[in-house]
């Protein structure tokens, strides 16, 4: 066996024992940077929804063509393709002639946390007195749909995806009511939000 092929060994078992370490929290891909068009070689804890022999990300790209690469990029901001946003640190792994023959890359899912800070919130949250109506003139964004459905479902105790059919229908109406499928692409984003298709969304305005 090779001292490349060694390598790539021994970090498949890291990654294979951070992955159940962290089950449905962390993402614990392998890639093996000889091979950037089929580079993913192990992946725990699918999040991304990529496959064994995926290409390389861009930073794997980067790290293959310069071998001055830093070996770790830690605690970067992240994004799922369904728009969860996630933190994630790669690892650089050379071998003895200094060449990257392989990368450990984590991506924890920060969205779950989200919830939990919002769950904690409303659990210590006091009741404000009355207070007359007031009125924003701003138009309202993608991003504060999202935070709005985030809390929805965490008053519910659960990520919007969990959230039952007619919690979902509830939400959307709610959304809906407060204006803001009015917004540019907020079907589009509900249905990431949600894990529904288009057409579920419409038949939950109905």
């Amino acid at each position: 066996m090779t001292e490349d092929e060694l390598l790539l060994r021994e970090a498949e078992t890291i990654v294979t024992a951070l992955g159940r370490m962290f089950p449905g929290l962390c993402e614990v891909v392998l890639h093996d940077l000889r091979n950037p068009e089929h580079s993913i070689r192990a992946i725990e804890n699918n999040e991304s929804g990529r496959s064994i022999g995926d290409p390389a990300t861009e930073l794997g790209i980067a790290r293959i063509r310069d071998p001055d690469y830093p070996d770790v990029i830690q605690n970067y901001p992240n994004t799922f393709p369904d728009g969860r946003p996630a933190k994630s640190t790669s690892i650089g792994i050379r071998n003895s002639e200094g060449v990257y023959v392989a990368a450990i890359c984590l991506n924890l899912d920060v969205s779950l946390f989200t919830t939990v800070a919002r769950s904690l919130h409303n659990l210590v949250r006091t009741d404000e007195r009355e207070q007359s109506f007031t009125e924003t003139l701003r138009a309202r964004t993608t991003t504060e749909l999202r935070a709005l459905a985030e809390e929805f479902a965490a008053e519910r105790g659960r990520t919007p995806p969990a959230l039952d059919p007619m919690e979902k229908r509830k939400m959307v109406r709610f959304l809906r009511d407060e204006g803001f499928l009015d917004v540019k692409n907020a079907v589009r984003t509900l249905t990431d939000i949600l894990g529904v298709s288009r057409a579920t969304v419409y038949n939950y305005l109905k």
